[in-house]
């Protein structure tokens, strides 16, 4: 019974062995299936920008991809024919290695081929949607930034003096290809300050120091080599995800790609920064639902991305984010400059996962240099000055705490506390700590005096780059990504696209239907005939360009001021001519224009009882129409000469009652030093056509003199609407500082 009992106890034993070096066999089988399916692209999807993968898992951690990718897998493998075969392949390969048995070449090269992931490309994290082939790009141009003590003042105009502010004060540092830099430091720090000067966007001020890319200074074919990520969101709420990026790319990429190769790289960079399951959804904003900050933070970051730039700025990138989506955005800031980009960024406060991501550290305080060198060296830096962290804590909340002053928890440095003893013994208040000031200058002397010579020497060394590739970065020529004619057409396509839902939402639709049925009810089915119907049917006449001048006038004001600060951001890469712009957003609208009075006359017009025939009816059309381009005209005028919504209100609402005043209605004898006013009235020049349209000459009891065929007031419409135009548009000029 006893040997029974234990042959039945080592058959146990046995099967338990077995079973457990079966489990390992299949792990690693499933992980060799993971090593094959990564080297033929099968589960993770690589893009011509960097080995980045998906958001959230940093290239480069082999046990991490290995094991997520595992899971998947066995996941998969419960439902998934593909999967099986793949496991088959892998096992196989993996018996003929355990066993010794190494098979001709031809027999691997079969196998690979018949279970290859190329023909069942699925990518697993966008729920099974068949995966899009890696794009060929041009190699990136690497770029080496040096700065060397940068200074910023702010002059402060006040009305009997001025005043200067230093923002910046002295910061030296670099940045190389294949490194993220982080610019950290307390809100007022300088950080944003510091960034927009390396990325040139700040200029007309007072700037000292050098900055320098490949050792040669900024040049404008830079422009199209630099990407710059804005701490705010500036996008078009009401275009979704892929029209965004499918539109920049039609415009900043070069004109050596077709159009169906920049909506393909358009589509690349989707699928690369994970938005693929968004890509049909709008953007959105204060007042339209879209997508998550996350999502918005990626597309703009796509935005840059798309045009493969050397250096990539990025301000504040994390944001307004949880720790897990800020953490899948360095990560892919990692992998963007693993492919040969240098990658600038500021960042307020980090975990400690995303503080142990960076390359390389500024610090900064007060718009001073407290560090600079390598991320993971921060630290040792500091406990070598004496102040080390009591307790466990966040290094960039340590960091931080510094640069604000604060040493609570903070061991204290011999120099401080013997500083601290002296005010004591000459001032008559006690106290145990330092004042933020004192800590602020030991921190910037104690880097001055240990690290800062050393750093400026390291820059002073020659860059590994050949003269070939500095030459290009010498270039004064600008690049653009289209011709003026393709800017155009995709411009007024995207105008038109994110206006329409302005221009045709149910509010305005409701406006102008209950204000034609209010018209068409007081002067319902009036009657010319008589000298009291006739004034009353002038009154309506008058009224309806009044109508249509407030409407477009109060409408196209916001157009410049509201489109401001993505008529900067796109003009600062040379996305466009500022030609092209203006044309673009000020006839798309046009198509719009028609339809909302088209609708307000068709119910008027029958309803007040006016001519009922088709030439009146389209000629009045027509006056409406020239009425509606004059008056925009005036609205885009005084927006592009004032750039501010509030003045742009007041000063429209002051002209439009001047031109009403003018237009002939309330005042008949004009006097003559004001009389002028009315031939820039386009009230007066469309209220004078109507009465023609409707009467064939100016009634006497109207007190108009006769004005023949209309054809002056024809011309005058149209030069005003022209006019109008070219004021707003050198104003437009004069505002942004470049040229067309």
């Amino acid at each position: 019974m006893e040997s029974a009992s234990s042959g039945i106890l080592r058959t146990k034993s046995e099967q338990i062995e077995t079973a457990s070096v079966k489990q390992s066999l299949s792990r690693t089988a499933s992980a060799e299936t993971i090593s094959v399916a990564d080297t033929n692209g099968g589960l993770s999807r690589k893009s011509s920008f960097g080995k980045i993968g998906s958001p959230g898992r940093r290239v480069g951690n082999h046990t991490r991809r290995s094991r997520s990718g595992q899971l998947k897998l066995e996941l998969d493998e419960v439902s998934s024919s593909a999967a099986l075969s793949r496991a088959s392949s892998a096992g196989l390969g993996f018996s003929f290695s355990f066993t010794g048995f190494t098979p001709p070449e031809d027999i691997i090269a079969n196998l690979k081929k018949s279970f290859s992931d190329d023909d069942n490309a699925v990518d697993l994290e966008s729920g099974g949607e068949r995966r899009r082939k890696r794009m060929t790009t041009e190699p990136t141009l690497p770029i080496y930034l040096k700065f060397t003590g940068v200074k910023y003042k702010v002059i402060t105009k006040g009305v009997t003096s001025t005043s200067e502010k230093e923002i910046i004060q002295g910061i030296t540092g670099s940045a190389s290809p294949g490194e993220v830099l982080a610019l950290m430091g307390p809100s007022g720090s300088g950080k944003t300050t510091l960034l927009s000067l390396l990325g040139r966007r700040i200029s007309g001020e007072i700037s000292e120091g050098s900055i320098t890319y490949n050792d040669e200074p900024y040049s404008k074919s830079l422009n199209r080599r630099i990407g710059f990520v804005t701490q705010d969101d500036v996008l078009f709420p009401h275009l979704t995800v892929k029209e965004t990026l499918t539109y920049a790319a039609l415009l900043r990429l070069p004109k050596t790609m077709t159009k169906q190769q920049k909506k393909e790289r358009a589509l690349d960079v989707i699928f690369e920064l994970g938005l693929e399951r968004c890509q049909e959804t709008m953007i959105g904003g204060a007042f339209v639902r879209g997508v998550s900050g996350g999502e918005r933070k990626r597309v703009c970051i796509g935005n840059e991305i798309l045009i493969n730039p050397s250096l990539l700025f990025l301000d504040e990138p994390t944001s307004g984010l949880d720790s897990t989506t800020a953490l899948r955005i360095v990560e892919m800031l990692h992998g963007i400059a693993e492919d040969g980009k240098t990658v600038v960024t500021t960042i307020h406060q980090p975990s400690s996962r995303l503080f142990h991501n960076f390359d390389k550290l500024i610090l900064l305080g007060k718009g001073s240099l407290l560090y600079y060198g390598k991320a993971s060296e921060a630290m040792p830096y500091f406990s070598s000055i004496g102040c080390n962290p009591l307790i466990a804590m966040n290094p960039a909340e340590f960091l931080l705490d510094l640069a604000n002053g604060n040493m609570n928890d903070v061991s204290m440095p011999s120099e401080l506390d013997d500083k601290v003893q002296l005010e004591n013994l000459g001032g008559d208040a006690r106290t145990d700590r330092p004042s933020p000031k004192d800590i602020h200058e030991y921190l910037v002397e104690a880097y001055e005096t240990r690290v800062a010579d050393q750093e400026k020497k390291k820059l002073l060394l020659p860059i590994p780059i050949n003269e070939d590739l500095k030459a290009k970065m010498s270039s004064q020529k600008r690049e653009w990504g289209a011709n003026w004619w393709q800017q155009f057409s995709i411009l007024f396509r995207r105008g038109f696209k994110e206006r329409q839902h302005d221009y045709l939402s149910w509010m305005r639709i409701t406006q102008v239907i209950a204000t034609a049925i209010i018209l068409g009810l007081l002067w319902w089915h009036s009657d010319s005939s008589t000298p009291k119907g006739l004034q009353d049917q002038a009154g309506l006449l008058f009224f309806v360009p009044v109508f249509w001048g407030f409407f477009p006038v109060f409408t196209a004001i916001f157009t410049f001021p509201q489109e401001r600060a993505m008529l900067n951001k796109e003009r600062a890469v040379d996305m466009y001519k500022l030609s092209a712009y203006f044309m673009a957003r000020t006839t798309s609208d046009l198509p719009l224009d028609l339809i909302l009075p088209t609708l307000f006359l068709l119910i008027v017009y029958f309803m007040a009882g006016l001519r009922p025939s088709p030439a009146p009816f389209f000629l009045t059309m027509l006056a409406v129409f020239l009425n509606i381009i004059a008056a925009e005209g005036v609205g885009l005028a005084i927006g592009a000469t004032l750039m501010d919504f509030k003045k742009g209100t007041t000063l429209a609402s002051v002209t439009i009652m001047t031109f009403m005043l003018a237009g002939g209605l309330f005042v008949k004898r004009v006097p003559v030093f004001i009389s002028w006013i009315r031939y820039v009235s386009f009230n007066y020049h469309t209220y004078r056509l109507l009465l023609k349209v409707q009467y064939g000459h100016i009634p006497t009891s109207v007190n108009f003199v006769n004005m023949g065929g209309g054809v002056r007031e024809v011309l005058a419409l149209i030069a005003m609407g022209l006019g109008y135009r070219l004021l707003a548009y050198f104003s437009l000029r004069m505002k942004m500082h470049v040229g067309a």
